[in-house]
């Protein structure tokens, strides 16, 4: 893929985004302490906390930071996991899973902070998360995940169906659940404003420069790029995620690269915008094909879910979210639609971030299965502590890498599976 295939692609984020740094392609050879594969959430987050230390550290990526998920994705910023917390504590017992609840639980704090540490200007609000829910069945598991968190001292707000209604502006749902500790933000804009503070710090960032071979010897590491040029280093860090290529063997095969779709409309007028999400809270349903929504800072409303698994190639790819958006709030029936792009989630197996570390010197984190923002920019320092010796125990545990079984065909049978959960959360 030339650099011209991994220009940022057009969305609303790159329309509104604040302006790019400057990350030159490599000019020549370098060395480092820690070379860091990707220049997202999580790449940009370890580079800048190891460069706080005063290690040296260099960021490559085949685009510029932000051109993957991290650039792409619906700006939310929630806290925890896909598991509740007693699913945590008995998957990894009561001491492991309790510091993986406060980790998570705890993930949307560290973003606001560092927002807040280095003036990033990312639109950055915290009204909270609404995650509604559109059946009986939903309605008690959100009601469990509301009672978990409650008893670990979270303020958590249940609603009933005449209260969502108001809050979302939608008549789809019985009833939801709020996490006051979720938020929102540009998500260009605010691995741009990462960009910014890792190069303050003293990290080297090169963009457009795909990392071709990666190759370990006594004297430690060699990453040779397509540009020809060379950066030798003690340690690596990957961190593509959705965008893992086969860099490091079978390490692709571990992740299902699910493509998210979001539509943006134009922005609403105000007596429109009034009616939706009007406390300017995040919210995605609790449907087995969640859709989630919001608006940004100029009142567009936002709409995304999972759409083919291919590459978009038509306006009609989107056509299933248009719908959705129509569907939840009928009175946005004539709204034009001014913005359409996709990004890749990564999907594990078990629906957790994964570390790995396949070879010494070389660590791998990726995973993160649709709560990137909050979970990469926690993940991001609690690697970095690690890498540094400050920090002996990762919150999860450092497993081998072990390919998806089938994995070439999981992308038919997820294929199979999205149609018929659309169907059933269009019939239960």
């Amino acid at each position: 893929m030339s650099a011209a295939q991994l220009a940022l692609p057009a969305s609303l984020w790159a329309a509104t985004a604040t302006p790019g740094v400057h990350t030159p392609p490599l000019d020549n050879d370098k060395q480092v302490d820690v070379a860091v594969v990707g220049a997202g959430y999580t790449g940009l987050v370890t580079a800048l906390h190891l460069a706080r230390q005063g290690v040296r550290v260099c960021v490559l990526d085949a685009g510029e930071p932000g051109w993957g998920a991290s650039g792409r994705n619906g700006g939310q910023v929630i806290p925890g996991l896909k598991h509740d917390p007693e699913d945590l504590l008995r998957l990894f017992g009561p001491v492991q899973g309790q510091r993986l609840v406060d980790v998570a639980g705890g993930a949307a704090d560290e973003v606001f902070a560092l927002i807040q540490r280095y003036g990033i200007q990312c639109d950055a609000t915290r009204k909270g998360w609404i995650q509604p829910a559109a059946t009986p069945a939903a309605m008690r598991a959100i009601e469990r995940r509301a009672e978990q968190w409650r008893k670990r001292g979270v303020p958590v707000e249940l609603l009933d169906q005449g209260r969502v209604s108001q809050r979302i502006g939608s008549y789809d749902y019985l009833g939801a659940w709020v996490d006051p500790r979720a938020g929102s933000v540009q998500p260009l804009s605010y691995v741009r404003g990462l960009a910014r503070a890792a190069l303050s710090e003293g990290v080297q960032i090169h963009g457009h420069n795909r990392v071709t071979g990666l190759r370990r010897d006594s004297s430690g590491w060699t990453l040779t790029t397509d540009t020809r040029r060379v950066v030798t280093a003690e340690r690596v860090v990957l961190a593509t995620n959705g965008y893992t290529d086969d860099l490091w063997p079978k390490l692709r095969q571990t992740l299902l690269p699910a493509n998210s779709f979001i539509v943006a409309t134009r922005p609403l007028p105000e007596q429109l915008r009034r009616t939706i999400l009007p406390g300017g809270e995040v919210c995605s349903d609790a449907r087995r094909l969640l859709v989630y929504f919001k608006q940004d800072a100029q009142g567009r409303l936002l709409l995304g879910g999972r759409g083919p698994f291919a590459e978009p190639r038509a306006a009609t790819d989107w056509n299933h979210l248009r719908r959705s958006v129509v569907g939840l709030f009928p009175h946005l029936k004539d709204v034009e639609f001014e913005y359409q792009w996709a990004g890749r989630v990564a999907l594990t197996q078990d629906f957790l971030p994964h570390l790995h570390e396949p070879a010494p010197g070389l660590s791998i984190l990726l995973g993160y299965n649709g709560r990137g923002i909050a979970m990469s920019t926690t993940l991001g320092r609690h690697l970095a502590e690690r890498l540094l010796g400050q920090a002996e125990h990762f919150p999860f545990p450092v497993t081998p890498i072990r390919p998806i079984p089938l994995h070439g065909l999981q992308r038919l049978y997820l294929g199979v599976g999205i149609a018929w959960y659309r169907l059933l959360d269009a019939i239960l």
